[in-house]
């Protein structure tokens, strides 16, 4: 029982950082009415920490909640799907390659390439039904935010891993 209250406090606290990192800083996107965020590296350590259920309920709850609280509420569908199977996802190629202590970083970037692909696929799906061909503006803006989401995740992977709690639910689920 004690595992799992601090697995729920972990992942309430991801949730918490995803939605507050995605609504921290945006810088507007054309086309579709979107915007850049540093909130992807978050979502990709959700999955990487707390593994493929939590990782993901954690990522797709805090990301949807920013938009929730930011007005886009016709995306919270698609972000809660969407950035909780990034988490998922992130969490299979992180315990798939992360069998090392240096190649720990290689499922971390991996999981930084996978939110890129469903990042920008995903939304570009969704945003094609709502906007016609303008979702192709979209790409780009959803590549780079991938781009600086896997980034930052590698910068602050060793820094979470430097927490004793954290770095335990790491080993609890990727042993």
């Amino acid at each position: 029982m004690k595992g799992n209250t601090k697995k729920l406090i972990l992942a309430a606290l991801f949730a918490a950082l995803s939605c507050v990192a995605t609504m921290s800083i945006r810088i507007p996107t054309p086309g579709t009415g979107g915007y850049i965020h540093p909130g992807d590296a978050i979502v990709i350590l959700s999955g990487v920490i707390l593994g493929p259920v939590w990782g993901s309920l954690a990522a797709g709850i805090g990301s949807c909640m920013s938009d929730l609280l930011g007005g886009y509420l016709m995306y919270v569908p698609i972000t809660f799907v969407i950035k909780g199977l990034v988490a998922f996802c992130s969490a299979l190629a992180y315990e798939k390659l992360g069998k090392t202590q240096k190649s720990r970083y290689i499922g971390v970037a991996a999981g930084g390439l996978i939110d890129m692909i469903l990042v920008a696929g995903g939304y570009f799906i969704c945003e094609y039904f709502m906007y016609g061909v303008g979702a192709f503006s979209s790409i780009p803006a959803n590549l780079i935010q991938g781009a600086s989401g896997l980034i930052l995740s590698l910068v602050l992977y060793p820094i979470l891993m430097t927490v004793p709690e954290v770095k335990h639910m790491t080993t609890l689920h990727h042993s």
